[in-house]
Order: C-alpha cells, then structure tokens, then sequence
C-alpha cells in the first residue's frame, strides 16, 4: 500500500509510527533536507494524504506537497522538493512547479497559511491529472500529462516539522472543484490571514467599509495554468528571470530606455497587473511608466519608451495619463511615479465596464480613462531611474499587508490595543507608526521615536501616530534628548494622511496638503505659515519638556507646551487626523506621555543606544573614507553614515544580510570591524570575504551596482575567498580547514580584520592580532564584504581601517597601532584623504603617519590655501636610521583627480612633476624638481621632534616658508592662484600633526541649517532692481556653503568642484539674483567618463535651509531649471529646443543667467543672449548650478555687465580703441570700428577677432544679412557646442558637402531675383576660395567672376586669379567675355589651401597683435552645372576622408549656375 513512507528519505528526516510519521530533525537550525516519499507508487484516483502535526516559527515557507516519477530506491534525494527533476510536480504555497520551473502561479490554498492539525493530500486521477486536496477539499486540476507511474513528495520544508500519513482512499473525479462560500462554520475556522486578504481585495475595489468575508470573485481568481507574467518579446536592453516575472533594465548607468516590457497575454476584466520596483538608480530624470496597449508584442516593433508609440496606448506618467504619446490629464493624482521608492507597488485594472485604474501600494487613483477596448496588455517601461521590477500576483500579501495594516486594525478590533481602567471601554492606545522617516527609528514598543544619528543629519525624521486622534484627546511627547549642533528643533502637529500609506517627506512642513504644524512659535498649514506668533517657542525647549496637539469636537486645533494651552491654532479641522511629531534640527528623540510609566530620561546625549544605534570610539572617530556600499543585502540594513550595518528581523531571519565596503582596499590597508551585537537563536556566525572585481579594459565591470547579493556568500562560485568558521573557501568550496581563528567564536565587542599584502596574501586579524596567511595569489582589486549571518547582528568599521605595514604581514607579530584622540579643539584645517600608499590619517585627519619605509609620504591640505593663510605642521616623530627630511610647498595639483590607489603619486615630492609645484627642500628651493635657489632660509633637514613648518601663498603671488613661527622670506614667485599645501613625510620625518587654524575654513562635514532663521534677511527680501543693487551683489557674490554633499567650495566661495561620483553637486548663489544683473560661471573641467552635463536655472526660495537633492532636476518647488536643450519648471518640461545644449559646452565656455525687468529668464552662451527661456519669475530668486555628469567644476566670472536696456554708462565700447596707421597697404580711411549696437562681441573670442577683420575691409553692409543669428563661427568651441557634424547633405539629388571647420561665415543677402527656398533647398552647397583684392568685385556682380582689374588688396593680381580657378583667356580674345570658368570644392580642406585663398597680414585694432586671414565663399550651385574631376593644383595624399581626390574639384562655365550664400574668413 501507499500509506506509509519510504524508507530512504532526506538526510534530516527520521520516521517513527511504521513509517507512518516523518520529523525533520534540528527544527531550528535547519529549514530543508526534509524529503519524505510514499513507499509505493500512486493508484489511479488514489488520494495520498497527510496532517500536519508541528509546525515552528522560526523560518518562512511550509509544507510542499506533489509527485515524482523518479523511484525513491535509487534517487539522490536534493535539499527541498523544488529541486526534484525528471518528472516532477511540487505544489509550494500558491504555485504548481515542474522540474522546478513555476507552470502555475495561482492555485488552490496558500499550503505556508496551513496550521497543525490541517491535512493536505495529492491525486493522480486516472486521466494523469493532478490534484490537490485540503482539508476534504479538493482544489482543482494542477497539472496534466502525469505519467502513470508516480510517487507522493512531501517536503517538512520551513515551518513544517512533522507529518503523519493518514489512511488512503480512492476519491471519485469531480467535474468542478468546489467554489462554494464561507458558510457560517466555515467563517469560524477562518484564518485571520484569510480575511485580511479579502479585505484587500475589498478595498482594491475602494470599499473599505463592505468588507467581504467570502471568497475572491472568480474573476480575480485566476486557476488556468495562463499565469500573468511578461513577455518574451521586450525591449532591447531587457533581461527577464524568476520565469518571466522579473524584468531588469542592463546597463542602467548607461542607458535610460529601450526598457519596455508587455504582458504575455491580455488582461482579463477585474483583473489586477501589479508590479513592485525592486531597484532604482538616481542618476536619471523620469522613472517607470505604466499603462495598456492594444498592440500584440508578438507584432510590436518596441520603441525606445512607449510614449513615442502613437496609437493604441494609454499611459501614467509621473502624475499625468498620456494617451498615444500626448498628454490628456495633466494632474490625474497626488501620487507621481518619479518619487516612488523600492518596494512601492504599481498596478492596473481594466474594469468589466471598460473603465481604467491605476493602483499606487493599493490604492485606487480613480478612473484614468473610460470605453477602453477589451483587448488590452500591461505594459511596463522601465524608464530613466526605474531598473528592475518584478510581478506581484494577488495571494502574495506580505508586502501590502505592511502598508495595509489599517485594513488590519479595522478588521480586528482587538490587536494593537490595550484595556485601561476606565471602565469597560476599551481604548487603542497611542503609539508611533512603524511607518516614519528614513533617519528616524521606532523603539521601546512604538512608545519612542527618535534618530538614531542625530549628529549627521538633522531632518528625515518625521514620525506620525499608530491611529487617528479621537476629539478631545491630547497626544502629547517629551524630548528625550537633544543635540546642539543644528537650528531648529521639534515639530508637531496633525495631519489627514494615513501613515500606512503616506511617503513620508524630509520635513513636514514640504507636504502640501491636509497638514498643520507648530514649528518655532509660528502656525503652518500645508507648508504656508498662517500664524507667525503662537505661543511659546518650540525652538527654546530642552530635554524634559513637553509638547502636545489635541483636536477638539468643534473643529479647532490646539497646541500644548509643558501642559499649557496655548491657544487656538486653527479651525476646521477636519476628522480623523493623526498626530505628526518631526524631530527636526536639535531635536533627536522623544516618548508619547500616556497614563504608562515613563521610563526616565537618558542620563547621556549620545545618539542612539547600543540596540538601535550603538556609538563608539571607533565610530564616532573615523579616520579613512571607508565604508558600507548603499547596496546590500535585502535584510541588511546601512546607517552611521555608511559605517554600521545590521541585519534587521534578526531573530525571524538568518541571512540575506550582505554587505560590501564602499570602494576597493588599498594595498597593505586594514579592514577592520568591530561586532556590536549578536543573538543566541542561531547556529554560525559572521563570514567574511574578499570579492574581486576583475578590470575590463582598466574599468572595473562588475561593480557593487551590478551584483545581484545572494542569500550567503558561499552562493558566489567566481573570485571570491572567504573565512567561514575555521575554513578558507574559494568560490564557495573548502580550500583549508582549521585556520588559526574561529568566527564562530566570537563575542559581542570582537574585532577582527583583515588586509591583502603587497604579494597577494591574505591574513586575518582578529583583536589586532595577525593570524598568519590564509591564503595567496590574490589580485589587487579587492572589495571588502561582511555576511552578517546567523548570530551575528550587528557590526562597525573601525578607525582601525587603516594602512599598515606589510613587511611584517608573513608573521604573527601584533601590528603596530596608533592611539586615537579626539579633534584638537580649533583647528579647521586636515589633511586630504588622497595621500601617498605608505601614509595612515588619524586624529579625524589631522595626523599623518608615514607606516613602512623612508618614502611614499606625500600628504595634502584638504583645501585650497586662501592669500596669506599659513598651513602648519609640527613633527611628532623621527627616525634617525634615514637620512633627508620633511619636504613642504605648494602645488596646482587638486588631491581629489588623484586616484584611489594614489597610483598616480610618486615615492617622494622631488619627483611630482604632473602639475606645477614649488616646494623647500632641506635648503633648497624647487620648481617641478628644477633647483630654483639654494641656501633659503633654515635647512629642514635639522628639524627635530617639536619643530614646527609652515607654508604660506601671499596676495603678491609669492612662497613663504615658516620654521617655528618665523618667515624665511620670499622662496619663490610667480605662484599659481589656486594651490594646495603639501609635504613629504621623506626619510627622518616619521609624523606630523596640523597645528595651523584659519578662522575662514569650514570643517568637511556637510553644512547643516543655519543658526540664523530659516528665511531670507530683511535686506534680501526688501532688494528690488536698480542701480546700487547689482554693487552690492558683486561686491558680495558667491556659491551658498549649503550644497550638495560632493560639492567642495574653494576660491572664497567662486569655484565650485564636484569631487566624487557623478551627481550631489547641486549649488546655489548666496544672494538673490537682482533684476538685469548678467550672472556668469565658466565651465572649468570636464569628465568625459560620465554622460551628460551641468544645467542651471532659479529657486523662487532660500535654499540656506534648503535639503538639496541628487539632482537639480529632482526640486519641485518654486524652480526654473534649463537642462540640455529644454527648460524645465518643477520637473516637469515646459519648452522644449532651446539654446544649445548644453551637455556639449566644451571646457571654457561661459554660461550665465539674466532675469530681465518684465520677469523674464534669459540664458546667455558665450555673451550671446539666448531669448527668453521663460516668463514669471519671482523676486527674490537665487542661481542653482547642477555640476551634474561630466561637469565637475564652474567658477563665477560675473563682472559688471548690466543686461542691454539698462544704465551701461559705466562699460567701456569694446571699439574704442586706436586705429592702426596703417594694415599691410590698407589705408587708414579703411580701418573703422562699428558702433557699439553692431559689435560682435556678443560671440565667442575667434568670432569677433574675424569680425574685426571683416570691418576692416570696405565691404558694404548692404551685401550683409542684418540677423547676426544667421552668421555661425566653426571654430572648435563653438561647433561642439552646436553639436555640429562633419558633413551633410544638401540638394535634389542629396550630394555631400563638409562643414567649413575653423572659419568664420558671414551670411550674405540672396538675390531677391532668385527663388531662395528652391535655392537653398535643392543646390548643391559647396565653397570658392579667393582673395581679398576679388571680394567686392564679386559682390558686386552678385555671382562668381572672371578676374577684372588690379587691387590694393593683392600684389600678384593675375597670377593669384589663376590660381583661383579663373581660366583668363589671352588678351583680345574672342572668348574673354564668353566663358567664365570657375573651380569649387565641397570642402574647404581643398580650397582652403594657401594656392587659392592667398594669407594676408593685418592687424588687430583690438589686441594691436598681428595675423594673418584668408577669405572664401560658400555658394550653391545648381545640380549638373559642373563637371567633377581630380584637383588641378595636384596632390598626392587624401584630402578629405569623405571625398576621393578624384571628385574634390567642380568646375563650372555656366553663369548664373552659383549663388553666393555666405563669406568666409579664416584667421591665425
């Protein structure tokens, strides 16, 4: 018989009972290996059923349940039945699996909701059909095809530890499984799950209060084996996995569309096509966008991004419905797809009456469209910051139930709430949401909220209440605790929003709608102050006091401090609103004060406590940039700024916690964490690795971007070591046993590191101590990862993450350490984290140790030296068994362009030759190495142990050294603007500390909220456009020290340098922009390793408080910003084409920004106004500059240049300077300058220098184009900021022509005889070289000419006409006034050359410099006017890659078959 199980089983199974009764022994600590199979084949329509006797709580997932048709006697049983193939069928939870390959996503019962003492059996009916059964009830058909001999497979997987076999029965086939109701027994062995599941689905259909506890509709019930999941056929850079449920967008960093994806069939009436976003990137503008189409992917040519699809398709985003690629609703919901996160669901319905819904985390936005056809897919475009997501089906609940858990309370009355003695109500007591601020933390039972890093950040800290306050009722909290490094300080108030579903804000008072907040004494409703004076200062509060908010039955809102009223706040508030606490600025924690005992007060300040936030010294005193990447493991959580990570859930969850350090480990550097928590539920510790990232092409490609964590790092089977317990594993196999260390053994409070040697070994540390090699051979490139698995919770880096010296690494010997201290007090400057590889920082930077040998000690400032700012240092420590000392100086090369590995610096400072550096060495003066004086001043090769070194740049341009106090005088001049300090730890010099200050230095931490109020001065607001104002604001302007967080300010607040990654480079003007003051920055320093470039634009709002995004693009408040071609207002494009775009402004280009007096914003480009941008500005409005992608520097260049229009009497003409005498024979009379309203100095600098020269020549404007716009300068600068191509093509037929690279084209007015558009459309475009004496003639006939009579312009009249092309018949003859033979070329490689546009020198009544210019023509010629062949003036070589030298000249005899287009002038 069946009934009983064979005997050979998964290795942790014991059977008891005959075989009757199968235990997965070591129920906690294991979760598989549970395999139990019948002893004998399935008869037809035998049902093979067991019950579940004991199930434990400890992992997820539950029984598995199926058949094999794989004998039991001979299998090679897997861990769980998902991994059973050649023939198998495994139900798991709601999904049927063959071969482990989901075939059925929507089936039955949940089996992971079964409790002890359900049942659950299996069916092979005679037709080879699978069937489920549970509890009496049979589920259905779950697959078909078996074959006729099969065996039961019960899996004692996760929670379900023993199973008994009950007593087998033939069981008739039904026609129909059963659907009937939840009768009135039924509903009372109901499972809570099962009912909150139903409520779901209740208010998917926006019915909260009609909560069905019947069954789903069949309509959502989906039990045919066409499971919803994407199709095949998707975008380019799709790739889809977890069988077609997950679609990720490769190469997100790159790329930002081709990522669309559709449904593999229609979507049924009433059916939900939910996804949730598992990865976002914030490098792009825009993110996913979802909708419907009518189109058949099979048949579906995918575009880039689905709104370019133009029939056929309606979809949702950002905030907005486009249908067929236009907008038809602007504002269709307060939710926009742009600012969701990871984690947040997406879905859409079509319902049965052809209505459209979209679904936000459940929540129904209402009808976006109607009539919609009844043949639709979903569609997905995984857009811009939107990478990967995967298919949410609706019986996975665990994610909605988190952001559902209202529906919850609703439903059962009973949890969350406490019985007080008041009789026989029963109140819900007032708790903190779990649902609050990304910096801010639950604890103590959601009775106190507070931020854990309150030194770090000092907003993100919003908590909002667990229930909505009934009338009447006061809600009220202490603050637990305060910091006094920032301004401002606790918030409260109440607002509309359900916390379970609200996206919580950085502060409360950036939400718009349905909120009312008390913040300092004032009164904000919806982010607008209604009150400026109520009651007692929030700001003034300490530590102990109170603060409460209480709505009353009329309506009216009212604040408490320490217990007193103080006053009515508000009116018309409605019902049902929650309390909101913001622990904002110096607030950092605070506990709701019920009828409970408080716990007492903190007797410290510190942030946080060992539990949720430990601190310690290791913590608090950082002395590297090393830390936790923001990618990790699922479980895993990253806080500490990036130093500390904890696995969360940790007593229901074991794994899923990696974690990789934030960049790669130096040579001979220490990694070291300190392990602040562990709990005793599981078996196994923490494993630590090293992964390689192999180089592709010198670029790392397999970043920590691209890695998909698993579960253990033991899963990862390429490049990687690791220790776990006492083993050394290679690609997850055992290489060494019994290494000198056990993880496993570690405590709470253990340190344990470890460091790759200069020769590739690897040793661990652990307490400081090296535990001998691990392994060798290892590459260089080496990330440092942490599984925090098991027991171990919670870990910190150290600040012994250090540098150390390697030539001891083949010994057990205990590395050398240096204590560390805390910051000495008053000192602002530190050293630069880019040293050389032999240098350790300590002392928060301030220190510099020199750890191996006599060199390899090169060590920055961290920022640039203002005029006359001393940098000193004082020696610490020598070693006398060197010879040659400390070297100090100054140099042009910015630490931060030095590589992470300081591969680019050399052993000593003499050999630092990349940029220019003048340094003092021994007593010697140097220049890039060349000796520039000798015998200066005192030697520093006498320095000893308390000598102190200084170095100072004056604001005349000169180097000053300082030993002890006294300034040697002048060691060198002529220094460069912006240097850097820097010294070489050479030889004796072992260490040094920084004892030098500058009271105009800021420390490197991100700049917090002023002191000062939060909105702008008296004086700033009451500025208004006249003449003193643009003074002031030169004499004052500068980038705002608020700024993004890789945004380094140097140059008094001029120049601003993103210094890391690619985006967080956001800045903004300190003073606003006054009304016709031109702004201007100059583009310093480009990356090309990134994509795109700056954009900059206005905030209508004093961004001195202001939280800047990652992007410029991502503020949506009151801003104006102009990014590539377009110009965008609070995100969103309101014009489009422009200006130039701006991502191809080369290095050099000046950019600026003018608003005029009717409002208008203008942009300028090299001095040349753009038009307006857009209208309505604000006043007072401040500059916002995104350094942004390959922008990585701007400096302001704003001189006094006042907007044309206004009171210029101050500048200076650009003509009025003195004429020349004479210009190479031009005569005086010729020479003139053209007035200031035609001067060309609107252009770049080559422009208007060509400019010059055309003024020069007595050519009438007549013949001129008066739009200026029409005339276009090639130079390199201005070409690639048009983004010009080589060639094109113009003509009927189209025939190729190169643009004139290097010249200057003055447009020229067409003959109005001449059809202009059939002209310019249908000829040929190509160019005639000439010379200056031929200019006027040819202007004057209008066409190109034979040549005619001598000019003051050319010396050799005759023979430079021939060379020209113009084929001059002898005298007399008959033929001279008949054939005009002219030579063109389309491209002015060939024409250019000196044989037909002869040089002539002139000079420059500007620069009184001399040149030399050329002149050409660009005409169209009619197609088949002229003949095509070889150059007459003979080459050898190509001339232009484009064309063969056989083709490069056209002649021509016929007249008017040329029409002169444009003058060209070329200048040198």
């Amino acid at each position: 018989m069946a009934g009983e199980f064979h005997q050979r089983t998964g290795k942790l199974v014991a059977l008891l009972n005959g075989n009757r009764t199968a235990k997965r022994n070591k129920p906690t600590e294991e979760f598989n290996h549970g395999l139990a199979v019948s002893r004998q084949p399935l008869g037809d329509g035998q049902l093979f059923q067991v019950r579940i006797d004991r199930k434990v709580n400890s992992w997820s997932g539950s029984i598995e349940i199926g058949v094999t048709a794989l004998d039991p006697s001979t299998l090679d049983f897997p861990s769980s039945a998902t991994g059973l193939k050649g023939g198998s069928w495994i139900i798991s939870g709601c999904s049927v699996l063959r071969d482990g390959r989901s075939v059925l996503e929507e089936y039955g019962q949940d089996l992971d909701q079964l409790s002890e003492g359900d049942k659950v059996g299996i069916q092979r009916t005679s037709g080879g059909e699978l069937h489920l059964w549970v509890n009496g009830q049979d589920c259905g058909v779950a697959a078909s095809g078996l074959p006729p001999q099969v065996w039961a497979v019960v899996d004692l997987y996760g929670k379900c530890t023993q199973v008994t076999v009950l007593d087998c029965e033939t069981v008739l086939r039904r026609e129909e499984p059963l659907r009937t109701a939840a009768t009135e027994e039924g509903f009372v062995g109901m499972e809570l799950s099962d009912v909150v599941n139903n409520a779901i689905l209740s208010a998917y259909n926006g019915n909260l209060l009609n909560v069905s506890l019947a069954s789903p509709p069949d309509s959502c019930s989906v039990t045919s084996n066409d499971a919803l999941l994407f199709h095949e056929k998707c975008g380019t850079l799709i790739k889809l996995s977890n069988n077609n449920k997950t679609a990720e967008r490769r190469r997100p960093l790159d790329e930002f569309n081709n990522g669309v994806v559709m449904t593999n069939r229609p979507l049924r009436d009433n059916e939900m096509f939910e996804i949730r976003i598992d990865k976002l990137v914030d490098k792009w503008s825009g993110s996913i966008e979802i909708g419907i189409t009518l189109h058949n992917p099979n048949n579906l040519d995918y575009p880039a991004t689905m709104t370019n699809l133009r029939s056929g398709t309606i979809m949702m985003s950002g905030c907005g419905i486009l249908t067929n690629g236009k907008g038809t609703r602007r504002e269709y919901c307060e939710f926009s797809l742009d600012e969701l996160q990871e984690g947040d669901h997406i879905g859409l319905m079509r319902k049965s009456s052809g209505a459209l819904h979209f679904y936000i985390n459940g929540i129904d936005q209402g009808v976006a469209a109607t009539q919609t056809l009844p043949t639709v897919y979903g569609v997905v475009d995984l857009y811009g910051m939107a990478v990967k997501v995967t298919i949410v089906h609706n019986h996975n609940h665990s994610d909605r139930l988190r952001r559902n858990n209202a529906i919850m309370r609703a439903l059962s009355p009973d949890v969350g709430r406490r019985i007080f003695d008041s009789g026989d109500v029963e109140v819900e007591r007032l708790l903190f949401h779990p649902n609050c601020g990304q910096k801010a933390a639950i604890v103590c039972e959601g009775r106190t909220a507070l931020r854990p890093h309150a030194t770090d950040d000092f907003n993100h800290g919003v908590v909002l209440s667990n229930r909505s306050l009934r009338s009447n009722e006061i809600f009220q909290v202490r603050i637990d605790k305060m910091v006094d490094k920032w301004a401002g300080s606790i918030e409260i108030g109440v607002t509309t929003h359900n916390p379970a579903y609200l996206q919580l804000p950085s502060t409360m008072t950036n939400l718009r709608s349905g909120t009312w907040m008390m913040t300092g004494n004032g009164v904000m409703h919806n982010g607008t102050t209604i009150l400026d004076e109520y009651g007692h200062n929030l700001d003034r509060l300490k530590a102990g006091d109170t603060v409460g908010v209480m709505r009353k039955e009329d309506g009216s809102l009212h604040f408490f401090v320490n217990n007193v009223d103080q006053g009515l706040a508000a009116s018309n508030v409605p019902s049902n609103v929650y309390a909101v606490v913001d622990l904002y600025g110096q607030a950092a924690q605070a506990t709701i004060i019920d009828d409970i005992e408080l716990p007492p007060l903190p007797d410290d300040m510190l942030e946080g406590n060992n539990q949720v936030s430990p601190c310690s010294l290791f913590s608090l005193t950082p002395s590297n940039d090393l830390r936790f990447h923001h990618l990790h493991g699922n479980n895993a959580v990253i806080t500490n700024g990036g130093r500390t990570a904890f696995r969360q859930n940790c007593r229901s969850e074991f794994n899923d916690a990696i974690v990789i350090s934030s960049r790669m480990l130096r040579e001979g550097e220490m990694f070291e964490i300190l392990i602040q928590k562990m709990v005793d539920r599981w078996s196994g510790s923490i494993e630590a690795v090293n992964l390689k990232t192999p180089s592709y092409l010198g670029v790392t490609a397999i970043r920590p971007e691209d890695l998909e964590f698993p579960s253990t790092m033991t899963d990862i089977d390429y490049d990687t070591w690791m220790l776990s317990g006492t083993a050394i594993m290679q690609d997850g196999n055992t290489m060494r046993n019994n290494y000198g260390c056990d993880l496993d053994s570690l405590t709470t409070g253990s340190r344990i590191g470890m460091m790759r040697s200069s020769n590739g070994d690897l040793h661990y540390y652990i307490n400081g101590v090296d535990q001998g090699v691990a392994c060798s051979g290892l590459p260089p490139e080496l990330y440092a990862v942490v599984d925090l698995y098991g027991q171990c919770v919670q870990v910190s880096i150290t600040s012994g993450s250090l540098p150390v010296d390697n030539s001891l690494s083949l010994s057990n010997a205990t590395e050398k350490s240096f204590p560390l201290h805390s910051p000495v007090p008053g000192i602002t400057h530190r050293f630069h984290a880019n040293c050389g590889k032999y240098v350790a920082l300590q002392n928060d930077g301030c220190r510099a140790v020199r750890v191996h040998g006599f060199s390899h000690g090169i060590v920055f400032s961290m920022k640039e030296l203002k005029p006359d700012e001393i940098f000193e240092v004082k020696v610490d420590e020598m070693d006398e068994q060197w010879s040659g000392s400390l070297h100090i100086g100054l140099t042009t090369l910015q630490p931060f362009e030095i590589s992470c590995a300081s591969s680019g610096l050399p052993a000593s400072l003499l050999e630092l030759r990349s940029k220019v550096s003048w340094l003092v060495s021994g007593a010697e003066v140097r220049r890039n190495g060349a000796l520039q004086k000798q015998n200066y001043g005192f030697s520093l090769e006498r320095l000893t142990v308390g000598n102190r070194v200084g170095v100072k740049r004056g604001s005349d341009d000169t180097m000053h050294v300082f030993v002890d106090g006294e300034d040697m005088g002048v060691a060198a001049a002529g220094i460069a603007k912006n240097v850097f300090a820097v010294v070489d730890l050479y030889g004796k010099a072992v260490s040094m500390s920084i004892v030098s200050s500058s009271t105009l230095e800021e420390t490197e931490s991100t700049k917090p909220p002023s002191m000062s109020s939060g909105s702008c001065s008296e004086e700033e607001e009451d500025l208004s456009p006249c003449e003193n104002e643009a003074s002031v604001f030169l004499a004052t302007i500068e980038f705002m020290e608020n700024h993004g967080r890789n945004i380094l300010l140097s140059n008094d607040g001029h120049t601003a340098t993103r210094v890391a990654s690619y985006n967080q480079g956001v800045v903004a003007s300190a003073q606003p922009l006054p009304r016709q003051l031109l702004f201007q920055i100059r583009i310093d320093r480009l990356n090309t390793q990134w994509t795109s470039s700056l954009s900059l634009g206005v905030i209508g709002h004093c961004p001195e408080r202001f939280n800047f995004p990652g992007t410029a693009s991502s503020i949506k408040r009151s801003a104006w910003l102009i990014q590539r071609g377009s110009v965008f207002h609070n995100s969103l494009k309101i014009c489009d084409n422009y200006g130039p775009n701006l991502d191809t402004c080369p290095e050099g280009t000046v950019l600026g920004l003018l608003v005029d007096n009717t409002q208008g914003l203008h942009l300028y480009v090299n001095g040349m106004d753009q038009g307006v941008a857009t209208q309505d500005i604000p006043s007072p409005c401040f500059i916002v500059i995104d350094l942004y992608g390959q922008c990585e520097q701007v400096t302001i260049v704003t001189n006094d240049i006042m907007a044309p229009g206004s009171d210029g009497s101050h500048l200076c003409c650009q003509g009025d300077v003195e004429k020349a005498g004479m210009v190479d024979g031009i005569k005086e009379n010729l020479c003139w300058t053209p007035p200031p309203e035609v001067n060309p100095m609107k252009t770049c600098e080559y422009q208007a220098l060509c400019a010059r020269f055309k003024e020069l020549l007595p050519l009438p404007d007549g013949y001129f184009n008066e739009e200026l716009k029409c005339n276009l300068c090639y130079c390199e600068s201005c070409r690639k900021l048009r983004g010009d191509e080589a060639y094109y093509k113009r003509g009927d037929p189209p025939k190729d022509y190169a643009l004139p690279f290097g010249w200057c084209r003055f447009a020229l007015r067409l003959n109005p005889r001449c059809e202009v558009t059939n002209v310019y459309k249908k000829w040929h475009t190509a160019y005639h070289g000439t010379c200056v004496g031929s200019l006027r003639r040819t202007l004057d006939h209008g066409e190109l000419v034979s040549a005619g009579s001598a000019s003051i312009f050319c010396s050799k009249q005759a023979k430079v006409e021939l060379q020209n092309g113009y084929n001059d018949p002898e005298v007399n003859s008959v033929q001279e006034k008949d054939t005009v033979k002219v030579s063109l070329s389309p491209t002015m490689r060939y024409v250019g050359l000196d044989r037909f546009c002869p040089k002539i020198r002139f000079k420059d009544v500007r620069s009184q410099r001399h040149h030399q210019a050329q002149v050409a023509f660009q005409v169209c010629v009619r197609p088949g006017s002229y003949k095509i062949g070889p150059p007459s003036a003979g080459a050898s070589e190509s001339i232009d890659p484009r064309f063969s030298n056989n083709e490069i000249e056209w002649i021509t005899k016929e007249r008017a078959s040329t029409v002169l287009y444009g003058l060209l002038v070329r200048v040198e």
